[in-house]
C-alpha cells in the first residue's frame, strides 16, 4: 500500500477524531454553546455548571456559566474558594443596560443581608453605573464577571474590560449571590450551576 493511500485513509480518521474532540469542548445550553474551560488570571477553570436564564413574558434571557478551578456542589463551598472565579453570561436577546444594571443590583440586595449590603455600597453603585454607562447589550455578546485574587472583581464585554476593579471579594460573592442566594434569580439555573439537573 502506498504512503499517499494511508494518508487518504487517516484523514478521515483525523477529521472524525477532531470532531469528537471538538464536541466535548463545550455545553450545550438551550441552543447555546457554554464552553467547558476559562482561563482566569493565568489559571484553568472548569465549567461547574450551566443554565438558561429564562422570564416566561420575554423568554430566553441569558445563558449563564459558572467556572472553578474543581467542582463545587453548594452555595457555601462556590463562595468559600480561595483561587479565580468566572461567571459568564451569553445574551440571548437585546437587553437595555440600565435595565441589566438594575436587575443585578436588585438581586444582589434581595440576597445580601443589611450588614452584607452596608460592607460593599459603594462597589454596587459603581456597578450599576458601570451597566448604565453602556450600549444595549445584544444577542451573542458575552458578559464575563471574574474574580482575581489580589485584584478583585473584573468585568469584561465581549473580552473588553468594562468599568472599575472592585476589590472586595465580599462584593464578588454579593454577585454570586445573585444565582446562588436564599432567593436565586431562577432555581433552576442555581441547581445547574451546581452540577444538578
Amino acid at each position: 500500500m502506498t504512503i499517499g493511500l494511508h494518508l487518504k485513509k487517516l484523514v478521515p480518521l483525523g477529521l472524525i477524531a477532531l470532531a469528537c474532540a471538538t464536541s466535548v469542548q463545550a455545553m450545550d445550553v438551550g441552543g447555546v454553546n457554554v464552553p467547558d474551560t476559562a482561563t482566569v488570571a493565568g489559571k484553568e477553570l472548569k465549567l461547574n455548571g450551566a443554565g438558561m436564564r429564562a422570564i416566561v413574558i420575554l423568554g430566553k434571557y441569558y445563558a449563564i456559566g459558572l467556572y472553578l478551578g474543581e467542582k463545587k456542589t453548594t452555595p457555601a463551598d462556590v463562595q468559600a474558594v480561595a483561587g479565580p472565579r468566572r461567571i459568564s453570561l451569553h445574551i440571548q436577546k437585546e437587553i437595555n443596560s440600565e435595565e441589566f444594571g438594575q436587575l443585578f443590583i436588585t438581586s444582589m440586595n434581595k440576597n445580601s443581608t443589611k450588614e452584607e449590603k452596608a460592607k460593599v455600597v459603594g462597589q454596587t453603585v459603581k456597578f450599576g453605573e458601570m451597566f448604565a454607562a453602556l450600549e444595549p447589550v445584544k444577542k451573542g455578546d458575552i458578559v464575563t464577571l471574574d474574580w482575581v485574587p489580589g485584584t478583585g472583581t473584573m468585568a469584561q464585554l465581549n473580552g473588553k474590560k468594562i468599568g472599575e476593579v472592585m476589590p472586595d471579594i465580599a462584593f464578588y460573592n454579593a454577585v454570586l449571590r445573585i444565582w446562588l442566594g436564599e432567593m436565586p434569580a431562577q432555581e433552576s439555573v442555581k441547581r445547574e450551576l451546581l452540577g444538578g439537573k
